[in-house]
């Protein structure tokens, strides 16, 4: 297995790589961890089918890549993934195509943002990090399965440390609601998912879930000062791996290139095959207990009822069942 680390970036990862005729499904696309792994795995050769909610911005984001890689093989695609119609669209547009995946990376997410819901009343977190996703993926399975070694990476985050999913009240209707503990129970849903797509499939694809790092995206335009200061308290409190991170927090910022890598490695990496479903940091497979700023995870979300239960709990809010296991 190759060493990598912290500040591995994306180009180092696919340095002579041909990823020509493999094609890659990135959902929040338009900027980014999304367009930096969309403009890395596109100069590599590979074809690259970018989603986002709004053209102008995707256009924007091709133009970019293409401004750097003129011969980037990029498709785009319009998806709310806080709208389960829209999911639903663009699902059945695309299977008409009868386009494989190889694969998809599900990379978009909201961060700490007041209490909103979704178009279907999903608290926004849950709905559009967790809940989105596990719609898209499974309507898009039948072009997944059909991929070569195909693979589905899910965005997470060092934030599942701030919590468990709440399968009693997912959309706040009973509790009160912090931002923080949201963000934390969507990103271990996505770690969950994982997990449970592994267990269901088995043998016919790979999933990995990823944290990226901290890195200065859109992902944090909902951050207030109060918020930023409680991130800090909360980081401090968990890490462990030393002195200095429980005093800093351990939270050293990472260049775009930088965070793109572990989700671009977990992509395209032929060392992850005896670790399917693991959680990955740093370009490195998860460690139980490690600074979660690093690559150290919780071991809750390694919990094969809680990923079962969570799934069960997925089919009933999208009203549709899918692979049963």
């Amino acid at each position: 297995m190759a060493i990598y680390g912290a500040e591995t970036t994306t180009d180092e990862i696919l340095e002579g790589l041909d990823l020509n005729g493999r094609h890659f499904m990135i959902t929040g696309a338009s900027s980014g961890l999304g367009e930096e792994s969309a403009r890395a795995l596109s100069n590599a050769g590979a074809t690259v089918t970018m989603l986002a909610r709004n053209q102008d911005k995707l256009d924007a984001a091709v133009e970019r890549i293409k401004t750097n890689v003129p011969m980037a093989g990029i498709q785009t695609g319009i998806v709310d993934l806080a709208d389960l119609s829209s999911i639903r669209s663009y699902a059945e547009g695309f299977l008409q195509k009868e386009t494989t995946i190889d694969v998809l990376i599900n990379n978009a997410g909201i961060m700490a943002c007041p209490f909103m819901q979704t178009k279907d009343g999903y608290e926004m977190q849950f709905g559009t990090n967790h809940i989105g996703h596990f719609l898209l993926t499974n309507l898009l399975m039948p072009a997944i399965l059909k991929g070569q070694s195909p693979r589905i990476i899910n965005l997470s985050s060092a934030g599942h440390t701030h919590s468990d999913v709440n399968l009693e009240d997912p959309n706040y209707e009973k509790t009160e609601y912090n931002a923080w503990e949201s963000y934390g129970r969507s990103k271990s849903a996505n770690i969950h998912f994982t997990r449970e797509l592994v267990r269901r499939y088995e043998s016919e694809l790979q999933s990995f879930a990823v944290h990226p790092g901290v890195i200065i995206t859109e992902l944090g335009r909902h951050l207030t000062p109060e918020l930023m200061e409680e991130m800090v308290e909360r980081v401090k409190a968990r890490s462990t791996s030393s002195s200095e991170a429980k005093e800093t927090g351990g939270l050293p910022f990472k260049s775009m290139e930088a965070g793109a890598a572990t989700q671009v490695w977990a992509a395209t990496t032929s060392d992850l095959e005896e670790n399917n479903g693991a959680y990955l940091g740093d370009c490195q497979v998860g460690v139980e207990g490690g600074n979660p700023s690093e690559n150290g995870y919780l071991p809750y979300i390694y919990n094969e009822e809680t990923a079962k239960e969570l799934w069960a709990l997925s089919e009933q809010l999208v009203q549709q069942e899918f692979l049963s296991n």
